[in-house]
């Protein structure tokens, strides 16, 4: 189990690897000038100069892509006679210094995912640890009412099968899985929050927090979160209905189950206490995809929403080519991705002791 578990661990390492690769040179490859748009209104080319040999600009992209891996390692290699060296001893981050190699030193330290071009040299790690756990929020509601009521109406479309609610059902997640998010959101938003807004009482826009109209400070807005949290369960709900659904049906047809209901069992005791379980397998698994894809397809309906979540945050960085924030913020979600999906499979392995984790 072990060492399953420290392979899963190492094809991680290398699909984060991967990610930042293709992210990094994606992004710079994009038409723009990153360093013209953080100038001030007052442009002249000394200032330019100033700001691309600040942030690396004017070295070639390979060494650019080397130096932020080397920010981003655990362990990374500074030279002694470089100007990042004298960044490092003035606090650019807490390290610990392992060894030296003539001119060379290595030192051990957390993945530094640089500072924001646009917000004042804030830390990366800062602006997603403000945001993310918006993000999360949002996505665990939005799974949290997929599960519920994808569970129920998938068991209720099994056991009235080809009557007219399971066909009822099966159009509604046709329909769940064919309309984008985005335009989902828009439709949400301007149905529920502005034409029944005096019946909802819901917003069109609107975060968690809300300030204080007399400066006393933040408040949790709860109500903002329905309409978004609905939006993102949409397509996962539409998945699992009828893959709870078709999996109940495969399960009810074993020989165990027919044993089960010649003793007498009821419909309920012989769902609760023998098919739900193993019925669940494609579910977890199902579900776990999507929990982690809700992080990354969050972007769009928190934009439209005014959620101010890692998603918002993502379309902002895009627009401002604010690289950092959004190669770091791809990296903390692709980790969460692959945590996500190492947990499923131990849970997996529990509800279906046959399968081993591989």
């Amino acid at each position: 189990m072990i060492k399953e578990l420290l392979n899963k661990i190492f094809y991680g390492i290398i699909t984060l690897f991967g990610v930042v690769t293709v992210i990094f040179f994606i992004l710079h490859k994009i038409p723009g000038d990153a360093a013209q748009m953080m100038q001030d209104q007052r442009e002249d080319s000394e200032q330019l100069l100033a700001i691309k040999k600040k942030y690396g600009f004017d070295k070639s992209l390979t060494t650019q892509y080397l130096l932020y891996l080397n920010d981003l390692s655990p362990i990374s290699l500074h030279s002694v006679n470089s100007e990042d060296f004298t960044a490092l001893q003035k606090g650019k981050y807490k390290y610990v210094k392992m060894f030296g190699i003539a001119k060379i030193i290595v030192v051990l330290k957390k993945p530094y995912l640089r500072e924001s071009y646009h917000k004042s040299g804030k830390n990366v790690a800062s602006i997603i640890s403000e945001t993310l756990p918006n993000t999360a929020v949002l996505a665990v509601t939005s799974i949290l009412i997929a599960i519920a009521i994808g569970i129920i109406f998938g068991i209720l479309s099994a056991l009235y099968k080809d009557t007219v609610f399971d066909r009822m059902v099966s159009v509604i997640s046709i329909f769940g899985m064919s309309i984008p998010s985005f335009f989902s959101a828009i439709l949400f938003a301007w149905f529920f929050g502005f034409v029944l807004h005096k019946y909802t009482n819901l917003n069109m826009t609107g975060s968690l927090y809300a300030v204080d109209d007399f400066g006393e400070g933040r408040y949790i807005q709860l109500k903002n979160l329905i309409l978004p949290a609905l939006v993102l369960g949409i397509r996962p709900l539409a998945v699992i209905i009828p893959l709870m659904k078709n999996s109940l049906l495969e399960v009810l047809s074993q020989d165990y189950i027919r044993t089960a209901k010649a003793k007498g069992l009821s419909t309920y005791k012989v769902i609760q206490k023998h098919a739900l379980k193993n019925a669940l397998n494609p579910v977890v698994t199902a579900i776990s995809g999507w929990f982690a894809s809700l992080l990354a397809g969050a972007v769009f309906v928190e934009y439209i929403f005014g959620w101010n979540g890692l998603g918002k945050e993502i379309i902002n960085a895009l627009n401002e080519k604010d690289y950092p924030v959004i190669i770091g913020s791809s990296i903390i979600i692709a980790t969460m991705f692959i945590i996500i999906n190492i947990f499923v499979d131990i849970i997996y392995g529990w509800l279906d002791p046959r399968i081993k984790t591989s």
